[in-house]
């Protein structure tokens, strides 16, 4: 977060909450202690949580932003707002026009790569500000990110764009290109193109830095070749970029639960022990060509799986 250290925090939970938060962290390995007028107090590292009869949640400490950020709001409270407004908008003034992009998918073995775009002004920003918009990394539901993308779609109406690379696209396009970054690249470029032929007055476009941002100029065609490309890392704290974080994740896992009808199997995320257990199950039942319909070709995991067996063309259709 910007600015000054938070240490301190409330709200209000339910005792339906209440009960949840202690058995998470109970199961954390938490010190629970009595205090008056409390139902319980918890101390953790650098953060102690008293959760009192009223309803009202208290938490204090050094550990208080890491805290509300990563357990109390997206395991318990289910929104995703704590520090967003200070850490986007410290002066209080409005939401500068700008777009957002943002991926999903690239460090993922299984599933698509999809990319997206958000448009926000000083009438849609502290809308989608208000709506819940956050990193989606940090929003472990599922479902939550479905909720989400459908109030951004109607929040934003028609000035958002996404790009969707199935596998069997993904690998066609890795193959032509040759390189990961080129290819973000690229299909951040169609983002962008797709986006100013919506909203063509978009002044600058952000993103987390991935790259060169030449690498993304050099991918524009005419239209985007006059806008103003800007790169930071953390980028998904701005408002348009993490809706364009949701609006990528949405697609991510619709793809997921495409693949997933397809070879009846639930595609666990990453390209961990889990997604190499998957894959020799896909290997053993569909045979190496099934990888060009359902993963990326480039990564480790296909050469560990396969041995590096080249894919025929007609298995990438």
């Amino acid at each position: 977060m910007a600015g000054k250290k938070v240490t301190s925090y409330v709200c209000t939970v339910t005792p339906e909450q209440a009960d949840a938060l202690r058995e998470l962290l109970d199961r954390r390995g938490w010190e629970f202690r009595q205090l008056q007028y409390a139902r319980y107090k918890a101390v953790g590292d650098k953060v102690n949580v008293a959760v009192y009869n009223s309803g009202k949640l208290t938490v204090q400490g050094g550990g208080t932003e890491d805290f509300v950020s990563f357990i109390l709001e997206p395991e318990i409270l289910h929104t995703f707002t704590f520090g967003l407004e200070a850490e986007a908008d410290p002066a209080g003034e409005t939401v500068e026009p700008h777009g957002g992009i943002d991926e999903s998918g690239k460090g993922d073995f299984f599933g698509p790569l999809c990319i997206a775009g958000v448009y926000a002004d000083a009438e849609t920003g502290p809308e989608l500000r208000k709506l819940g918009c956050c990193d989606s990394k940090l929003i472990k539901s599922p479902k939550k990110i479905l909720e989400l993308a459908k109030g951004i779609r109607e929040i934003a109406r028609d000035q958002y764009a996404v790009v969707n690379l199935p596998p069997e696209t993904y690998n066609r396009l890795y193959d032509k290109i040759g390189n990961l970054n080129r290819l973000l690249a690229w299909g951040h470029a169609r983002v962008i193109e797709n986006l100013l032929e919506k909203v063509p007055e978009c002044p600058r476009m952000l993103s987390d830095k991935f790259a060169d941002e030449s690498l993304i100029k050099r991918a524009l065609m005419t239209r985007g070749k006059q806008i103003r490309m800007e790169q930071r890392t953390k980028a998904e704290s701005d408002v348009a970029v993490a809706a364009a974080s949701i609006l990528a994740r949405e697609q991510f896992l619709r793809g997921m639960e495409k693949l997933s009808a397809e070879f009846g199997e639930t595609f666990p995320k990453g390209a961990g022990p889990l997604v190499r257990e998957t894959g020799a199950r896909i290997l053993e039942k569909h045979g190496p060509g099934a990888f060009a319909r359902c993963a990326k070709l480039h990564f480790k995991t296909y050469s560990e799986l396969t041995g590096g067996i080249p894919v025929n063309e007609e298995d990438r259709r």
